[in-house]
């Protein structure tokens, strides 16, 4: 269809910057933000992560495992039936999936670290939970001792005779120095590798956690030290010989892989639906017993809200706990498990941070769109980072600003700061999107303990669990109920969002020419965001009835509109 110029499109150019000032979707969000904000009190969300936090855990270990039959105990409080037990006329029921595990689980459960002739231990696991990398194998009761010998390269490395030996490098990772552990008969390896953005110099003690291959042949340890420890070691190497006792005691057995799937079913849509996956491994609190935290407090009150005849929802709302990536992948591929289409996903991953301890901030970590090739202005990557996408990358879909919307909108009642991230992957929002299905993640970077066992309790806010919880289930309401009037507030809303986005860049564009770059480069700019402003224009569709010719024209109208609005630099 080819739209031209018209008094239509005139007006609809003109009303598309004031409308961006007039908080686009609140009529569609209010009345949820209004029904959820009362319920989220944020106790079920906290207590959970404090049950959850106190477990080292991986897929089929003793915490995960825990955490998987707690989930289930608050999910049948909230009125969730077992699935082998429910019948048609059950809306809320939930299943726990078992599979064998393609290797065994791994858990720690002591360890230390001790200079020989030391009245103390160097490190202990007491205090150091991560020291001991994930699927080391147990010392002799009475550990092991031996010379430390640094390694300062990969070069040094070959020409050390390292049998009977203990190797330590802060230089040289443990990939590189395994092979001395299996081929030259080392006893074992001591590393250091903690990132700037951790603060390594001011969080002196904490360890971020590392893992080795497991081999059940040739059973090996290796231990990952503090800043304090680290220097603490050089500085006796610098007197002359040294000798360490490693004593390490860890549990590798045989086990099965627990995911739990809980589903609200849709009245009117049931095979359609939206997707929320928290994975339980982990060791951290924030990371992610927070994300399991607050889905689980987020089911809970959309039961509670149903059951009292305040809500309702047209579509399925599913909430899934397991292991990350693995299980989100599995359930998108799995589809003779499932009833409904996936529409949505959303990963919640480290939604839980006092940010004035952990530093950072939250983010949307948006679907893949033109700040993932050309990061610019007030675009930023987190120290995750990413690397640049291509054009055929990119994922235009309305998601991206409908959630960043309603983030925003909690975000100026609770002055609470939401900010957004270029698409970086790495948790349970690549899987949706690698099925070209829409996806995107909620966490906060950068966090200065992020990984390691300073990541307690005590870095927690039930606050912004309250926060996240409520903007995402506000989202998820909204979508699942999406009608005319949704689509008309989206329509609006992605028009604006083009309208502002398109000025920014345009402004960008232009010092960059003026500061001799190519006008060539900078066009493509241009054309690629609105490209995917139209695109994205289109996406919206997917809520429009085939027959409904008049907000179809809409649509239309509104993708000419983001085209006229692109200058020839």
């Amino acid at each position: 269809m080819i739209i031209k110029p018209t008094i239509s499109l005139y007006l609809l150019l003109l009303s598309i910057s004031s409308f961006a000032q007039n908080a686009p979707l609140q009529k569609v969000t209010d009345p949820y933000f209004k029904l959820v904000r009362p319920e989220f009190k944020g106790d079920l969300a906290y207590e959970t992560v404090a049950f959850v936090e106190q477990y080292w855990r991986i897929a089929g270990n003793t915490g995960f495992n825990n955490t998987v039959y707690r989930i289930a105990e608050k999910l049948e409080a909230a009125g969730y039936v077992l699935e082998e037990k429910a019948s048609d006329s059950d809306r809320f029921t939930y299943r726990i999936e078992t599979r064998e595990m393609r290797q065994p689980t791994w858990e720690p459960i002591s360890a230390s670290l001790k200079i020989v002739g030391a009245t103390e231990n160097l490190l202990s696991s007491e205090t150091n939970r991560n020291m001991i990398y994930q699927y080391s194998s147990s010392t002799p009761a009475d550990g092991v001792t031996g010379e430390v010998i640094y390694v300062e390269s990969k070069e040094a490395l070959s020409a050390i005779d390292v049998k009977g030996k203990i190797l330590f490098s802060d230089q040289v990772s443990y990939r590189t120095l395994q092979s001395s552990v299996s081929d030259k008969g080392a006893l074992g390896v001591l590393t250091y590798d903690l990132p700037a953005y951790l603060q390594p110099e001011k969080n002196t003690t904490s360890i971020q956690f590392r893992g080795l291959r497991h081999d059940a042949k040739n059973p090996a340890w290796a231990i990952a030290l503090s800043f304090e420890a680290k220097e603490k070691l050089k500085a006796e190497l610098a007197k002359g010989k040294v000798e360490v006792t490693v004593k390490a005691e860890t549990k590798i057995y045989e086990s099965e892989e627990l995911t739990v799937v809980a589903n609200v079913k849709g009245s009117d849509l049931p095979l359609e639906s939206l997707v929320f996956s928290a994975h339980i491994q982990e060791p951290g609190a924030n990371d992610n017993a927070t994300g399991v935290g607050t889905q689980l407090e987020m089911a809970s009150i959309t039961s509670d809200l149903i059951k009292k005849g305040k809500l309702d929802l047209k579509r399925t709302l599913t909430f899934l706990w397991g292991d990350e990536i693995i299980s989100t992948k599995r359930y998108i591929e799995e589809k003779d498990k499932r009833k409904a289409e996936i529409n949505w996903g959303i990963s919640l991953d480290m939604v839980g941070e006092n940010t004035d301890v952990t530093g950072g901030t939250f983010l949307i970590e948006k679907m893949p769109d033109p700040s993932a090739i050309w990061t610019r202005g007030e675009d930023k990557h987190s120290e995750w980072g990413g690397r640049p996408l291509k054009v055929e990358d990119m994922k235009p879909h309305y998601l991206n600003d409908f959630i960043l919307t309603n983030f925003e909108a909690q975000g100026e009642y609770a002055d609470w700061v939401v900010k957004t991230n270029p698409f970086e992957g790495g948790s349970d929002h690549t899987p949706f999107l690698q099925a070209d299905i829409p996806g995107l993640l909620l966490w906060h970077f950068t966090d200065q303990f992020y990984h390691t066992d300073n990541d307690r309790l005590d870095k927690v806010s039930q606050k912004t669990m309250v926060n996240v919880g409520t903007a995402a289930l506000v989202s998820a309401f909204t979508l699942l109920n999406a009608d005319t009037k949704t689509v008309d507030q989206l329509i609006a809303m992605i028009a604006a969002k083009a309208h502002i986005r398109l000025l920014t860049e345009v402004q960008l564009s232009k010092k960059v020419i003026a500061d001799g770059g190519s006008t060539k480069d900078e066009q493509l700019i241009l054309d690629t965001w609105a490209d995917y402003y139209v695109k994205t224009m289109n996406s919206i569709q997917d809520l429009v009835p085939a027959d409904d010719e008049k907000t179809l024209r809409r649509i239309v109208l509104a993708k000419e509109a983001i085209k006229a609005q692109v200058p020839q630099l």
